[in-house]
């Protein structure tokens, strides 16, 4: 794993509450800044030539939940930060010993950060628009120099799955499954390709995602160039925000590109999901959902609610963050 780990962080190197009409119907009041999700069937997934793992398309089943009506931003993190003392994987210092071989420089603490090129490139070799930086973190986005005090509004960005877990541990929350965050970001259109229907032409001002040519033109005429401000765009129909774009998002699920044609193959009803055992995750991957402000119909593709990202636990970047999701009692 510590060899994935070190090939993710340096080869890749160069690698409120919802409102009432809308449906709130639990007895319990919720935390402050969650959404209650009614729960029910849908279906979940996508047939999409880019996305193969996506598919098949089939029913599943949710019981009621709250989650975040926004990812967890850099204001909230910090406070989880003042409380507790905790130092996320980016801003640990890397030992030699787990890392056999590797040249004792790149062993910094850092973070890989999305760079353009400045002229049109294959998009065959990520390593042209990925760099790893030693001193990016949370605190320091695009590395040294750079500063969350004007973005504390944004998604808390460079967070593992692990730093993901130790906030809900404290926040007294957990992560939600991949089921659930597909049937919330639906908002109730169910069936639709995007977050706001079916209609591809209008995700202008919708989400941030890449706008441009990618990788090395982005023309910010949603006017970010990197994540936003997390209400800047507007909300699903369950009153969520950045379901679409901006930062993807660690959801609790073990990945595996074909879990989804297991489960239709077995017949069974499929009712709370939690995806496969760690024992069947390809590569040791956790699932991400949502996309980022570096999505786009020409690469990735995946700011549609039934596609679905996937990564080392341990990895970083300046485009993974989190949200939260509770248990309704």
């Amino acid at each position: 794993m510590k060899t994935t780990v070190l090939a993710c962080r340096i080869a890749l190197m160069m690698v409120t509450t919802l409102l009432a009409a809308c449906g709130q119907n639990s007895d319990d009041p919720l935390p402050p800044g969650m959404v209650y999700i009614p729960g029910g069937s849908f279906a979940m997934g996508i047939d999409h030539p880019m996305m193969p793992e996506a598919a098949p398309v089939h029913t599943v089943t949710v019981a009621p939940f709250a989650i975040d009506a926004t990812p967890v931003t850099n204001r909230q993190f910090a406070d989880f930060v003042r409380a507790t003392g905790y130092i996320t994987l980016a801003e640990r210092p890397l030992d030699p010993a787990d890392f056999p071989g590797a040249d004792e420089a790149l062993l910094v603490p850092g973070s890989i950060v999305f760079d353009p090129p400045s002229h049109p490139v294959g998009l065959g070799n990520e390593l042209q628009w990925w760099s790893y930086v030693p001193g990016a973190s949370w605190r320091h986005p695009e590395g040294p120099g750079s500063a969350i005090d004007e973005r504390m509004d944004h998604p808390v960005v460079h967070i593992t799955w692990g730093d993901a877990m130790a906030y809900a541990e404290w926040a007294g929350k957990r992560l939600p499954t991949e089921a659930e965050w597909e049937f919330a970001a639906r908002g109730g259109l169910d069936g639709k390709e995007f977050v706001w229907g079916d209609d591809p032409h209008s995700d202008d001002h919708q989400a941030n995602i890449f706008d441009g040519h990618f990788p090395h033109d982005n023309h910010g005429a949603d006017g970010h160039i990197a994540t936003s401000p997390v209400t800047a765009f507007p909300a699903n129909g369950y009153g969520l925000y950045d379901m679409s774009g901006n930062a993807w998002e660690w959801v609790s699920d073990w990945y595996s590109p074909t879990h989804y044609r297991q489960r239709v193959a077995s017949g069974v009803a499929v009712e709370n999901p939690k995806g496969p055992d760690q024992a069947e995750a390809h590569q040791g991957y956790k699932v991400q959902k949502g996309g980022s402000f570096l999505c786009t119909d020409q690469y990735c593709a995946r700011f549609r609610p039934g596609a679905r990202g996937r990564g080392d636990p341990d990895s970083t970047s300046n485009h993974i963050g989190f949200r939260l999701a509770k248990d309704i009692d």
